[in-house]
């Protein structure tokens, strides 16, 4: 639900996502807020009641919008992108994948949303990080390809997502590609060996050393209980000077 259905169509239509689409695994719709409005203006906004700066979106040309949809669909679980929700993150995007079918991404504008709207049709509320945006259609966009990419089959094998970032509460380790030497820096060697369990085992230990330094609070909640971790944090230990084991 957006005022600029054509930009976030565009978008979503776009690679993966619009291949996924033309193959019937994912369905991503625009729709224009302003064509479910009743006044010959197509207004959607108005100044907020109390006073203060700037207009409000409108409680019913969202729900004539959202009852379009639910009316067409069924019912869908309806999300509202807003700097006050709960941080989105690989778990929040896990979760709308296995428990919900269908997905209503609402993008505010101007101040917000009428409080109204949001009290009857609204199930929850996300948010992609502490600062605020001109609309919530970068939001929706962000949640929506976050969720559609894991849709079995929309990439090639689970790996694709399963190894990145987040996944298992790690970052993801360096990746490196053709030419072998490029202005002087070289692929590491293990990853031109052919050895695939030392090229997982490497990975594995660039996860863990990349997580330390650039997240630590993800760091501090990761399980290193395993023999071969221990071992890991040994080597590391012993390899890098800033690196230190979790207290």
């Amino acid at each position: 639900m957006t005022l600029f259905d054509e930009t976030v169509g565009d978008m979503m239509n776009e690679s993966i996502l619009g291949r996924a689409q033309e193959r019937d695994l994912i369905r991503i719709e625009a729709h224009q807020i302003r064509a479910y409005t009743l006044n010959k203006q197509k207004q959607v906004d108005d100044y907020p009641y109390g006073g203060g700066h700037g207009a409000v979106m409108q409680a019913d040309p969202l729900y004539q919008c959202w009852k379009h949809i639910t009316d067409a669909y069924g019912p869908g679980h309806t999300i509202y992108l807003s700097p006050a929700g709960k941080t989105f993150t690989q778990c929040e995007a896990k979760r709308l994948l296995r428990d919900y079918e269908h997905l209503i991404l609402v993008c505010g504008h101007y101040e917000g949303i009428d409080e109204r709207f949001i009290e009857a049709c609204v199930d929850e509320e996300l948010s992609i990080g502490d600062f605020v945006l001109t609309g919530g259609e970068l939001p929706a966009m962000v949640v929506a390809d976050a969720v559609a990419r894991m849709v079995p089959g929309v990439l090639p094998d689970p790996e694709c997502f399963e190894d990145e970032s987040h996944w298992s509460g790690m970052l993801e380790y360096p990746q490196y590609s053709r030419p072998e030497t490029w202005h002087g820096r070289t692929v590491p060697p293990v990853l031109r060996s052919g050895n695939h369990a030392l090229v997982a085992r490497w990975r594995r230990k660039q996860s863990i050393l990349r997580t330390f330094r650039r997240r630590p609070d993800l760091y501090e909640k990761l399980d290193f209980s395993s023999k071969e971790d221990q071992k890991l944090l040994q080597e590391l230990m012993e390899e890098e000077a800033d690196f230190q084991p979790r207290r």
